[in-house]
C-alpha cells in the first residue's frame, strides 16, 4: 500500500505553462525534491514511487487531458491498493482561492473543475485536495473562464509562482506525514477564526 499524489494538468507542449497545469508543477517539485526516479508511464500518465518522511508514496501526472483525469486515478489506485478516503491527494488549480493562496481540504465537491469532477465520478469526493488559487479572470478579461485556465500565468504571476509551488508541495508533504489530520487542525483555526485558513 502507498499514498497516491496526483497533480492535475493537460499534457503537451501547448498547455505546459498554463494555470490550469499547476498541479503538474507541483508534483514535478516533489519528485525534484525527494530525488524520486524518473517518470515512467503507466495508467495513461507518467507516475514515479519512493517513500517521504518513511511514508510509500506514488506521484502520478495524467496523461488524458483534464476532463478524463478519472481514467488515469482509479487504474493508479486499483493497482496500488490505495484507500480512497485516507492516501489519496490531488494537487489543483482553484479559481475560487486568490492567487498564490494554498489551502488544504479534505473531501467535498468539484466546483466545475472538470479534473475533479472526472475523479469524483469514479472514485467519489471523499479524497484529500491541495487547492493552489489561481484567482478568477478581472473584470476586463473577455472570454469564458475556460480560456482563463488555459492561459500562461502573466509575467506578474511567473515570479511568484516558484514560491506557490513550494507552498504548495510543502502542504502535501504535511498532508503525507499526518494524513486528514493537517486539514483537521485547518478547520479548527477556520471555526475559531469564521473564516477559513490557509493551511501552509
Amino acid at each position: 500500500m502507498a499514498k497516491l499524489v496526483v497533480g492535475l494538468g493537460n499534457p503537451g507542449t501547448k498547455y505546459a505553462k498554463n494555470r490550469h497545469n499547476v498541479g503538474f508543477f507541483v508534483v514535478d517539485e516533489l519528485r525534484s525534491l525527494l530525488g524520486l526516479p524518473d517518470w515512467k508511464e503507466k495508467f495513461s500518465g507518467l507516475f514515479t514511487k519512493g517513500s517521504c518522511d518513511g511514508e510509500d508514496i506514488v506521484l502520478l501526472k495524467p496523461m488524458t487531458y483534464m476532463n478524463e483525469s478519472g481514467k488515469s486515478v482509479q487504474p493508479a489506485v486499483a493497482f496500488f491498493h490505495v484507500d480512497v478516503a485516507k492516501e489519496l491527494v490531488v494537487v489543483h488549480d482553484e479559481l475560487d482561492l486568490a492567487f498564490a493562496d494554498v489551502r488544504l481540504k479534505i473531501g467535498g465537491g468539484h466546483a466545475g473543475h472538470n479534473g475533479l469532477r472526472s475523479i469524483s465520478g469514479v472514485l467519489g469526493g471523499d479524497y484529500a485536495r491541495v487547492r493552489v488559487g489561481i484567482g478568477r479572470p478581472g473584470p476586463g478579461f473577455r472570454g469564458e473562464v475556460a480560456d482563463y485556465v488555459l492561459q500562461n500565468f502573466d509575467p506578474v504571476e511567473n515570479a511568484t509562482i516558484p514560491d506557490v509551488v513550494t507552498k504548495a508541495s510543502d502542504a502535501t508533504r504535511k498532508w503525507l506525514k499526518h494524513g486528514a489530520l493537517a486539514a483537521n487542525e485547518t478547520n479548527v483555526r477556520n471555526k475559531k477564526s469564521g473564516r477559513q485558513a490557509k493551511s501552509a
